[in-house]
């Protein structure tokens, strides 16, 4: 069998989603994590509101959209892991034997994004009990940061940041050994649509309990002044970073997507839902922030000290903070599960691993690398590399800054200098010969070049600052 005929079988080894909606719904969730909670809400107000998520949309259109609809051509034409997909393409495209790195970085990225992200979204569990249980009911800011950062506080603990963490990657684990149908489209089905559903309900009670309209106001009204190029770069960022490219597991989603399924339209609607949602969960959070007189912030201030705070102290707190976190959990999940995926499905291919022994075994490594960023808060956190860098900050900063930069810009210039232009076609079949010259002009100019600054510009302010 040639390895062009491999690249067009009918559906990849590992099945396919029965539905295009619940390919939607498992890129979307792999999309929607905690930079969508913790980050873009608080990004959005800081740099002019309204007229910052218009430079972010046009960022999303030219460069967001045309990298993730390459990746996703990419995984179905493969219909395999994105490593053996990658093997394929290049072999397909008579290219260099370099461009197989895309499909070796990217598998290897998610899974040393997961084993830092499992120890954050544990604990987005561990807070679920402690509102539940009242532990901020009437407490003051100083308790609310004892809690989570103080002497004695919940960062400090690292037996119980373990027990969480442990937790998290248990129950991830345990859907991505199901199987694509079982456990996978399951896993989305449910918990997409309850993530969308939480989040409406705690938008209702924000408008009731929150200061709605200052809040509001701090993500909506078009102040041009706020913006600079430093705005643009932010967003350009958060747009690249927010969609999941260049980790592969857009790939591996891809691999599984039905043949006459539309790639374009389908991640169109999932860039709509990424954006709705970051954008419905600033409504949620800073109305209730702003209520209390707190000042918005971003990262594990906003979420584990001002939320909890603002929570304590209205009615209906105790149930509506576990509720909030739920929602927490619930999206860093449905990311975590498209992390641990590409690696378990090139196990499978590659060493012929049952499912579930490919699940732990990556799980098991990823949860160990994991410890790491558990002690880097604690008994670790002075002990630095390069005098900047505990375990948790090299990682996010390897992934988030080189890998993840790296991996979209090659991705761009493979689908769109490399790959046989036949093949990108054959998978495409865009009708408008406008929109796919648009899009062929932003994948192979546009989206590098912008990458190309933002990684550039990472590195140099990390080092240079």
């Amino acid at each position: 069998m040639t390895a062009d005929n491999t690249t067009t079988q009918a559906s990849s080894v590992h099945g396919t989603w029965t539905k295009r909606w619940t390919f939607v719904l498992a890129a979307s969730g792999s999309a929607v994590g905690l930079g969508n909670i913790w980050k873009f809400p608080y990004i959005t107000g800081e740099n002019g509101g309204s007229a910052f998520v218009l430079i972010y949309l046009v960022c999303i259109l030219a460069i967001g959209i045309p990298i993730m609809i390459a990746e996703t051509l990419l995984g179905r034409r493969g219909r395999k892991n994105p490593i053996h997909t990658m093997r394929d393409m290049v072999t397909a495209s008579n290219a260099s034997g370099f461009w197989h790195v895309i499909g070796i970085m990217g598998t290897l990225t998610g899974i040393l994004i997961l084993s830092y992200y499992s120890v954050i979204a544990g604990w987005a569990l561990a807070y679920i009990p402690k509102l539940a249980g009242g532990e901020f009911s009437g407490a003051t800011g100083a308790l609310a940061n004892s809690i989570f950062g103080g002497e004695q506080g919940f960062l400090s603990q690292y037996g119980t940041l373990i027990f969480w963490h442990s937790l998290f990657t248990i129950v991830t684990v345990y859907v991505v050994a199901q199987g694509i149908e079982a456990g996978l489209e399951r896993a989305v089905r449910f918990l997409m649509p309850a993530l969308m559903i939480l989040l409406l309900i705690l938008l209702v009670y924000s408008a009731l309990e929150g200061a709605f309209a200052k809040g509001a106001a701090f993500l909506f009204t078009f102040d041009i002044s706020k913006l600079s190029w430093n705005s643009a770069l932010t967003a350009l960022g958060h747009a690249f970073f927010t969609l999941s490219i260049g980790m592969c597991a857009i790939m591996a989603y891809g691999a599984y997507m039905p043949k006459q399924d539309s790639i374009t339209k389908t991640i169109t609607v999932i860039a709509v839902m990424d954006t709705g949602i970051a954008l419905v969960a600033g409504l949620v959070i800073f109305p209730l922030v702003f209520a209390h007189g707190l000042e918005p912030s971003a990262g594990p201030g906003l979420m584990f000290i001002s939320l909890p705070l603002a929570f304590g102290h209205i009615t209906g707190g105790q149930l509506f903070g576990a509720l909030f976190f739920t929602l927490v959990a619930f999206a860093a999940w449905t990311s975590a599960i498209s992390l641990l995926e590409p690696g378990v499905a090139w196990l499978i291919e590659r060493f012929g691993f049952s499912r579930r022994k490919a699940a732990l075994t990556l799980g098991a490594s990823a949860w160990v690398l994991g410890l790491g960023s558990v002690f880097s808060f604690n008994i670790w956190q002075h002990y630095k590399f390069a005098g900047m860098f505990t375990v948790f900050d090299g990682l996010d900063f390897l992934t988030s800054n080189i890998m993840l930069p790296l991996g979209g810009l090659l991705i761009a210039i493979f689908a769109g200098w490399v790959m046989k232009p036949e093949m990108v076609d054959d998978e495409l079949r865009m009708e408008s010969p406008w929109l796919r010259s648009a899009w062929w002009f932003a994948l192979r100019y546009i989206s590098p070049t912008a990458v190309a600054v933002v990684f550039v510009l990472g590195v140099y302010d990390k080092f240079a600052g």
